[in-house]
């Protein structure tokens, strides 16, 4: 199920090779991350910058989460759903090696919640955010980490915890669990199953990349979302 043609070149153009200046840190992140603006020629636009200087030491993650920010964009590409901003990773950052995501205009007082509560219209992208997170393994799908923008395009951000090779699903959005998966989706995640972009594999190690394919598996043979029959598996906080 293929979404519009999700970006044209102007973003990774600038998040590419834009020069990069702080503009403030953004508070209530768990690692520190910081808005900044991309200047190319005439052109500019605001990013997300998350410096691997930054993070928080984890014990289920290695340093790094960056290649896993740009490992979410990239089957997002690669499906043609365009789910994931625009992310890359650069060096030449003014905190060190970090990614840049594209930052989404829109109203932060809208997140998952208020999106399936208010906005019915989101739910069939918001349903295809779940099946992604599965395929991820994302470990952290808080309410505040899916946006809508201002043209009402519905974005899912913050994927450093994601492609653990065990399963860590932690997630707020289980209000289409054991739903059926729809026909088109299975055929898009498919080729998943057998082989993982070449750019994606080289930024997840092997167990983590066997992980990815037998999820895949398991979503085509079951062809249901999945079912947290223990009510534990939500990310604190939740939103």
């Amino acid at each position: 199920m293929k979404r519009d043609e999700p970006h044209p070149g102007r973003e990774l153009t600038l998040l590419a090779e834009g020069r990069i200046e702080l503009l403030g840190r953004i508070l209530r992140s768990s690692n520190a991350t910081f808005l900044v603006q991309l200047s190319c020629g005439d052109d500019s636009a605001w990013a997300v910058y998350k410096p691997e200087a930054g993070e928080r030491p984890l014990s289920d993650f290695e340093p790094g989460l960056s290649r896993r920010e740009r490992a979410a964009y990239l089957p997002s590409e690669y499906l043609g759903w365009g789910i994931v901003p625009p992310t890359v990773i650069r060096a030449d950052s003014p905190l060190g090696v970090g990614s840049l995501q594209w930052f989404i205009e829109g109203d932060m007082r809208e997140h998952y919640f208020t999106l399936y509560a208010d906005s019915p219209e989101t739910h069939r992208v918001l349903s295809q955010i779940a099946l992604f997170d599965c395929i991820a393994n994302n470990t952290d799908r808080k309410s505040g980490h899916v946006l809508r923008g201002r043209d009402g395009r519905v974005w899912g951000i913050d994927h450093g915890l994601c492609f653990s090779p065990d399963f860590k699903l932690r997630t707020v959005i289980w209000d289409f669990a054991g739903r059926p998966i729809p026909g088109a989706l299975l055929e898009d995640i498919t080729p998943l199953a057998e082989a993982v972009p070449d750019e994606v594999a080289g930024l997840l190690d092997d167990a983590e990349i066997a992980a990815l394919r037998r999820r895949v598996q398991r979503l085509l043979r079951e062809g249901v979302l999945p079912v947290d029959r223990t009510g534990m598996r939500y990310p604190w906080p939740l939103v």
